[in-house]
């Protein structure tokens, strides 16, 4: 079986680390490679623009995979209804590959007039299937099936710690958390785009263990709000009601490189997540030692868990993370990266169950 995955590419230069969905391709095909009867996993643009040339990678084109591949994966480009047309001429299967929550993204672009597609919007009517990864299956799966109007089936979610890695190689310590032996510097690292990763609760939390014990935080830096700051009256208003701003103990910063940050500003990540729960920061966090607040349930097991909204146990973690972390943190990254092993490419579980969806994706009838 010949599998090829899509990606759009709308900028020569464009980084890795501009959203997950590039990074997802490449986890994806890399854990397909492992499926006993898949011969080979590519990655093809579906773009016009010259596909930036990657060391770890070949990036195809359509028409290098057309006459080849037995199943097309699309997942960050999509292909046209001629090309569709081509390919299931030939019996190739098509799967809609389901990484976003696009439910909420559709309903924010219509209440807030956020364009989105506007008028081209073309909605494939012959996949042969939808995979979801877990974390949008509660919000969006019935989004997805009326509108592909086929089943959906949840697959793996998928991680590795290669990009991340490549982009620590040249930092102290390869980007690995280290004993600050000084108050908690504390990143806030949410994107602020939409609702389901926003950083509000993420600094109440660091206000209430602020109130408990000033002396324990050095400093609260808040990525992706530079805009807000600026812009936003509301955000701004709220700001200064707490007492962490007050005392001059918040920044408010743009965008981020995140491996840079974690190894040159951060000791403790603390993050609030709705109806997103698992996502690439918690795993590059965990992966790399930092003391990781989180309220995602679907990797509870992680870092310093707290439940929903519940921002009292939240700052009651991050305490606990300043002051009992540099006891332990060597155990503590032995832990994490054992219980990301499940995500990781060639494990056994994860690969019996992609096999799986292949076959069941051969046994349904073409569309």
């Amino acid at each position: 079986m010949f599998i090829a995955i899509s990606i759009g590419i709308l900028n020569e230069q464009e980084s890795l680390w501009t959203n997950g969905i590039k990074q997802n391709a490449f986890f994806l095909a890399k854990a397909l490679r492992y499926c006993s009867f898949v011969e080979d996993v590519v990655v093809f643009n579906t773009t016009s623009i010259h596909s930036p040339t990657y060391s770890f990678e070949e990036i195809w084109g359509f028409g290098d995979i057309k006459d080849r591949a037995d199943v097309v994966i699309e997942l960050g480009g999509q292909i046209s209804a001629e090309q569709t047309e081509y390919l299931k001429n030939r019996t190739c299967r098509l799967v809609s590959y389901c990484c976003g929550f696009e439910y909420i993204h559709v309903m924010e672009s219509i209440i807030f007039g956020r364009e989105l597609f506007g008028d081209n919007l073309f909605i494939n009517p012959r996949y042969d299937a939808i995979w979801m990864i877990p974390q949008v299956e509660s919000n969006s799966r019935p989004y997805f099936e009326v509108f592909r109007k086929i089943k959906g089936y949840v697959a793996p979610f998928v991680w590795d710690p290669f990009f991340l890695e490549e982009a620590s190689s040249n930092l102290p310590n390869k980007g690995l958390w280290t004993p600050p032996g000084k108050p908690a510097r504390i990143s806030i690292l949410e994107p602020n785009i939409d609702i389901v990763k926003f950083c509000l609760y993420p600094i109440l939390i660091a206000e209430l263990a602020f109130r408990q014990d000033p002396e324990a935080i050095e400093l609260l830096q808040v990525t992706n709000t530079e805009q807000l700051a600026n812009h936003s009256k509301e955000f701004t208003s709220l700001m200064l009601q707490l007492d962490i701003v007050k005392n001059s103990k918040a920044v408010f910063t743009g965008r981020q490189k995140t491996p840079v940050f974690l190894a040159e500003n951060t000791d403790i990540v603390v993050s609030h997540q709705w109806e997103n729960p698992l996502n690439y920061i918690y795993l590059e966090a965990a992966w790399q030692g930092y003391p990781l607040v989180h309220n995602a349930h679907l990797c509870a097991d992680l870092g310093y868990y707290y439940e929903n909204n519940n921002l009292e146990s939240g700052a009651k973690q991050l305490l606990d993370a300043i002051h009992n972390h540099p006891n332990h943190y060597q155990a503590y990254i032995d832990k994490q990266r054992y219980i990301i092993q499940s995500y990781l490419p060639g494990n056994p579980e994860m690969t019996m169950d992609y096999e799986r969806l292949l076959q069941q994706l051969k046994s349904v009838p073409l569309r």
